[in-house]
C-alpha cells in the first residue's frame, strides 16, 4: 500500500499549479510543455510523491 505524503497545503498547491500548466495546453503559448502540469495534479489527487519517498520528506501533519 502507497503511504500518503503529500500534506493539506501542498495537496491544494500541487493542484492549482498543475492545473494552470495544463491550461498552457490551451491557452497562452499553447505549447504541449503544458501537460507537465499532470505530474502535480496527479501526486496531488493521490497524495504520493515519489520524489518525497526518495528524499524521506512528509508534509503531513502530527
Amino acid at each position: 500500500m502507497i503511504q500518503i505524503n503529500v500534506g493539506t497545503w501542498d495537496r491544494y498547491l500541487r493542484i492549482i499549479v498543475g492545473l494552470v500548466l495544463i491550461s498552457l495546453v490551451f491557452w497562452g503559448p499553447k505549447t504541449w510543455w503544458g501537460l507537465i502540469g499532470i505530474v502535480p495534479v496527479l501526486t496531488g489527487i493521490f497524495r504520493y510523491c515519489p520524489a518525497y519517498t526518495v528524499c524521506k520528506i512528509s508534509t503531513l501533519g502530527k
